[in-house]
């Protein structure tokens, strides 16, 4: 029975790419797929592309593709990713260039069409849905002409066209994680996403849409970010981790693993913490091409970092796809300083006191004054338990760092300005303020639903220059 091997890419924006080189020498594997676009990765790259309108991409596609390309064309390896972001034909002239300037060709196909914000913005010409918060049901008009971008997630369907059409290397906008997996196992395996399937079609494809959530997220399948309570330090030489590697038959069924002679782990624990990563319901794990259900699958671990997956359960996937927006949400600014023993707690809390004093008496206009103490609640939050006031004012140090969030550029600007004298005129400090002169602009989230038939004839998959 034919099968074929993908492997992990990036899970990430920024994430690591050597361990990619391992499994392209030494895993056997005739497909990478790489995830760039985490769900906040968009508004990043919003920012950059207000910047410089050729922008708008993940542009660690270029030096990761120049480090990849001689080793993946040596071996006949062909490399799918979302890094276009908002600006997919960007990313692949970026890519382009940067191989001619060594000599190198490739056949690079782009996929377009996840842009949605003509729609959100009621320009489209057909009637425009009410684009509802998913979450919250509140309507679009509360921040619609504030809008930047908008861009649904696609299926697999334009990959497995761009690599039946015979492309090296694919480069999507904003596609689902799992279905730059599922496009190559459809285009390798024969399997099919057009038109009637019946229940072992969809069955396959949930176990497609399953293996590609288990790589979507880099190191994170194959025992990084592993475990708490001591179970992380049973993981191996996470300096030199290996990428999870999944090997698929035709009937759908899989073994997942990793390069011979990398770190980390690949058995049954590690593989079901990420099988559960970012799961609302594993009996309706919903994706463009297929819904999952996730309850009758097995996880044999074999030894050796080789796990058997099958058992995953398919239906049909709705006539909604999900939209991701971004709106211009005000600006924020943020200070943080040490105050030290003795009676740090207490000096913290006078120096936060003053700062909200200053606020009110100036008239500062602002939404929130966020406060987080670094080391003692910073990471949990609320759930933090906090000391009592006696041990915190025997702590070595307390660390504040306070957030003003505004509409107004002009007071995030200025919030920076309330704190240097109190260097010599405030509470004992323990070193110098950090982010005086820090005003980012926020940008808002908007997930919601649009219906697939209003997308999907847009999509296209164009080349990049001229096929080589």
């Amino acid at each position: 029975m034919k099968s074929i091997r993908i492997g992990a890419g990036l899970g990430f924006y920024g994430d690591n790419w050597e361990p990619v080189v391992a499994s392209i020498e030494r895993g056997g594997v005739q497909f990478i797929a790489s995830d760039h676009l985490a769900e906040l990765t968009l508004a990043i790259l919003q920012k950059d592309r207000q910047r410089d309108p050729a922008l708008g991409y993940a542009r660690d596609v270029v030096p990761m593709l120049l480090r990849l390309w001689p080793l993946m064309r040596e071996r006949g390896v062909r490399f799918v990713c979302n890094a276009g972001g908002l600006n997919p034909g960007g990313a692949a002239q970026a890519v382009l260039a940067a191989f001619a300037s060594r000599g190198w060709t490739a056949r690079i196909a782009v996929v377009s069409g996840d842009d949605v914000l003509p729609r959100l913005l009621g320009t489209a010409e057909a009637d425009t849905p009410d684009f509802a918060h998913l979450f919250t049901g509140e309507p679009l008009a509360r921040v619609r002409e504030r809008l930047v971008f908008g861009n649904a997630y696609l299926g697999a369907q334009p990959i497995v066209d761009a690599l039946d059409a015979g492309a090296d290397i694919v480069i999507t906008g904003r596609v689902a994680d799992a279905a730059l997996f599922l496009g190559p196992l459809v285009h390798g395996l024969g399997w099919t996403l057009r038109g009637a399937r019946d229940a072992q079609a969809l069955d396959r494809l949930a176990q497609g849409l399953t293996v590609g959530h288990l790589l979507e997220c880099s190191g994170q399948g194959s025992g990084g970010n592993f475990g708490s309570q001591g179970a992380w330090r049973q993981i191996p030489d996470l300096a030199h981790i290996g990428y999870p590697i999944a090997e698929v038959w035709e009937d759908g069924s899989a073994l997942l693993t990793k390069a011979p002679g990398t770190g980390g782990r690949v058995n049954f624990d590690t593989v079901r913490q990420q099988l559960l990563y970012e799961v609302h319901d594993p009996h309706a794990y919903h994706s463009p091409d297929v819904v999952l259900d996730m309850g009758a699958i097995s996880l044999i671990d074999e030894g050796g970092d080789r796990v058997r997956l099958t058992g995953a359960r398919g239906a049909a996937p709705s006539d909604m796809l999900k939209v991701v927006a971004g709106f211009s949400d005000g600006f924020k600014a943020e200070v943080t300083w040490g105050f030290s023993w003795p009676d740090a707690w207490d000096k913290a809390q006078a120096a936060q006191a003053t700062i909200r004093t200053l606020l009110k008496e100036r008239r500062i206009p602002h939404e929130e004054l966020y406060v987080e103490y670094p080391g003692l609640n910073s990471a949990h939050g609320a759930l933090a338990p906090m000391p009592a006031a006696d041990a915190l004012n025997q702590a070595n140090e307390i660390w504040t760092r306070l957030v003003l969030r505004t509409a107004e550029k002009s007071a995030a600007d200025g919030f920076g300005r309330l704190f240097p004298w109190m260097g010599l005129s405030g509470p004992a400090y323990t070193c110098g303020f950090t982010g005086l002169h820090n005003t980012s602009e926020l940008l808002g989230i908007w997930p919601t639903l649009i219906p697939r038939a209003l997308v999907e004839p847009a999509v296209t998959v164009t080349w990049a220059g001229e096929p080589a």
